[in-house]
């Protein structure tokens, strides 16, 4: 089955990839993940892309559209694949569509996770990340024993820059802008499934079950 995964910053998209990833037997590919990948086995996708990282510039869509082919190539995406972090633009997804088929594949549904923003604020706003092993809290939901110490190995905890509300906002306000066409975009493909994002995880994941045709 072969699935893109959307949902606004601090969905959970991470998490529910993983794990439906794990009950439908398939690769869970974020782009960080190739990105980080890519870089560390020097290939000449990942140097070339490492050079907007390190200059804190955006990675060309042909870029990154390149490193996703070559990814959904790979054997074990025979079997299908959980995308999450691309498409965010129309553009993207005409690219990804062209891709596919080029692979001999299509995709089967689009999971979009609708949350609230001023519960999006909330979540972001209250984590935090430990600065030795990179162990992630949050201050109301998985709080650490000590405040302020990480319970694996006592670094300390902060707040990441792009977790302040202001920035937040500010990510919200393109994600929207750029992301939100393409639910209409998915839409009328008859490829999307929009689930409610503000309940249990397990919810959301029976729900996304239920949608997928999974009973897990």
């Amino acid at each position: 089955m072969n699935i893109v995964l959307m949902g606004p910053p601090g969905a959970g998209k991470g998490t529910k990839a993983d794990v439906m990833a794990r009950n439908l037997f398939v690769p869970h590919i974020s782009t960080g993940d190739i990105f980080r990948a890519n870089i560390k086995a020097g290939t000449e996708l990942g140097q070339l892309a490492n050079q907007y990282i390190s200059k804190g510039d955006l990675v060309p869509d042909e870029v990154t559209l390149a490193m996703i082919k070559d990814r959904l190539a790979e054997d074990d995406c025979a079997k299908g694949f959980i995308l999450d972090g691309l498409p965010r633009t129309i553009g993207q997804a005409d690219a990804l569509e062209a891709i596919l088929a080029e692979q001999g594949k299509q995709l089967d549904k689009v999971v979009n996770i609708d949350v609230p923003e001023e519960l999006l604020i909330a979540r972001l706003c209250g984590r935090r990340v430990c600065r030795n092993c990179s162990q992630t809290y949050h201050l109301e939901n998985n709080p650490p024993t000590e405040a302020g110490r990480c319970d694996e190995c006592g670094g300390e905890l902060y707040q990441r820059a792009d977790d302040s509300e202001e920035t937040i906002k500010n990510r919200l306000e393109v994600y929207r802008a750029q992301s939100e066409p393409l639910i209409a975009y998915y839409e009328q493909k008859g490829l999307l499934l929009s689930i409610n994002g503000n309940q249990t995880i397990n919810n959301v994941l029976m729900d996304i079950g239920k949608g997928l045709g999974q009973n897990w």
